[in-house]
């Protein structure tokens, strides 16, 4: 019989891409006054996987990363996606998104990003928002799954994202 586990806190992880670099600070701003401190930041990253968000957005966009101090619980991340929809139309321009951010949390075996979109292995979290199973972690790396988007499987993302699970063990051993 298994026995019901209180689940770990995880780690918030936000990306964020746009075209106008000049909205990170605004936008980083709001984020942080919901979330808290942040622990680490991306440097930029490539954003040219696609083109669907080239004619609502502009191009060439581009992407950083956050991840925050604070651990959160995992119940949270239907909240997270609400507060980040809020924050993308705070910035829009004649309905059109200038930012588009995409909450997730890190766990030691899993990054799972929130989605308002529903898809064969995204699971409702409540709220219209589904959770999207994005990387796993076996043989002591993040191994990219065939729903994984492009620039999540990228190697810059990987190593970003190595990193902040390396600070999430520190984390964990500080709230143990």
């Amino acid at each position: 019989m298994s026995r019901p586990q209180p689940p770990k806190p995880a780690k918030l992880v936000v990306g964020l891409f746009m075209q106008d670099r000049q909205l990170l600070k605004p936008v980083v701003q709001n984020l942080c006054e919901q979330h808290g401190l942040i622990d680490i930041v991306s440097p930029w990253l490539a954003f040219d996987f696609t083109t669907y968000y080239a004619k609502e957005m502009g191009a060439p966009l581009f992407r950083r990363m956050l991840a925050f101090k604070n651990l959160i619980a995992q119940t949270d991340l239907a909240d997270i996606k609400l507060h980040t929809n809020n924050v993308e139309n705070k910035f829009a321009r004649q309905s059109n998104r200038q930012v588009n951010i995409d909450p997730g949390y890190m766990l030691l075996e899993r990054f799972v990003l929130a989605s308002g979109k529903n898809f064969t292995h995204r699971i409702y979290i409540g709220q219209q928002i589904y959770a999207d199973l994005t990387l796993i972690f076996q043989k002591g790396a993040f191994q990219s799954l065939p729903w994984t988007y492009p620039d999540y499987a990228d190697e810059s993302m990987l190593v970003f994202l190595g990193r902040v699970r390396r600070k999430y063990i520190e984390d964990l051993r500080q709230v143990a």
